[in-house]
């Protein structure tokens, strides 16, 4: 009777866990529709927008402010419109706002990673392998695109700076609006994928005196460099990636524009 209700027990157990994964699957599934809803909803909206701006002649990399009106009056109403059934849901509108404005003028769904200040560096190894490095400290990053993706995000990078690529130029080194490096191979001289890299322009210190006030240097180091650049001496930078030797050798051409 004792190994009955044990039996009992733990087949209870069993179906009670099954009934939770089941549960937990289907939450899954519905939150996985859900987002898929709000992203079809976020395209027409984007749509409508790049249709606004091509009828009125807007340049969204230069009028923002304006921009920002046109994607405020297209989300309220798509939103007016969601209400009564015509188009799917918009869901967050704020997020949709700014996923928009990041669509139509910025870089899509890397402009977030481009905007925050703590990350220095993007790397695109394939479509599904994106890192980005935040303070020194390399991250995989959840975004996953496709390959056209991923070459029309290259192509509008590319679009300001007169640079191309093709199979006569595989390889493009070219600098982005903001001062930020861009670093494109395509294949055959990789493997499979469109391989970039963006090295972000960060600029945190612009004196020598700067890194002392941030700990990065001590006061009779910063001398002695001071004096070294000011006396035109030669000097050798040689350290890790991504240790600042990019930064290093702005400040010290800034050190001699001061003096």
């Amino acid at each position: 009777m004792k190994r009955f209700e044990i039996f009992i027990h733990s087949f209870s157990k069993i179906m009670a866990n099954l009934q939770i994964r089941e549960l937990s699957c289907r939450q899954s599934q519905e939150k996985h529709r859900l987002e898929g809803i709000a992203v079809e909803a976020t395209k027409i909206v984007e749509d409508e927008v790049r249709g606004l701006i091509r009828r009125r002649g807007i340049d969204p990399s230069r009028h923002a402010a304006e921009l920002r009106r046109l994607i405020e009056a297209a989300v309220n109403d798509y939103a007016d419109r969601a209400l009564l059934g015509a188009v799917p849901s918009l869901g967050h509108a704020e997020l949709a706002r700014q996923l928009v404005f990041d669509a139509v003028a910025g870089f899509g769904v890397l402009q977030p990673y481009l905007d925050d200040p703590n990350i220095e560096e993007i790397w695109i190894n394939s479509p599904t392998e994106i890192y980005v490095a935040r303070q020194g400290k390399t991250e995989l990053t959840p975004l996953r695109l496709t390959a056209q993706q991923v070459r029309d995000l290259v192509e509008r990078m590319l679009k300001s700076s007169g640079h191309r690529l093709d199979l006569s130029s595989q390889f493009v080194d070219a600098a982005l609006p903001d001062g930020s490096r861009l670093h494109v191979v395509i294949p055959d001289i990789t493997r499979e994928h469109w391989a970039v890299n963006i090295r972000k322009f960060v600029a945190k210190a612009t004196r020598l005196e700067h890194l002392v006030e941030l700990g990065s240097l001590n006061q009779q180091a910063a001398r002695f460099l001071g004096a070294a650049v000011t006396t035109g001496l030669n000097i050798l930078v040689s350290v890790a990636t991504q240790a600042g030797k990019t930064t290093l050798v702005e400040l010290f051409v800034g050190e001699y524009r001061y003096t």
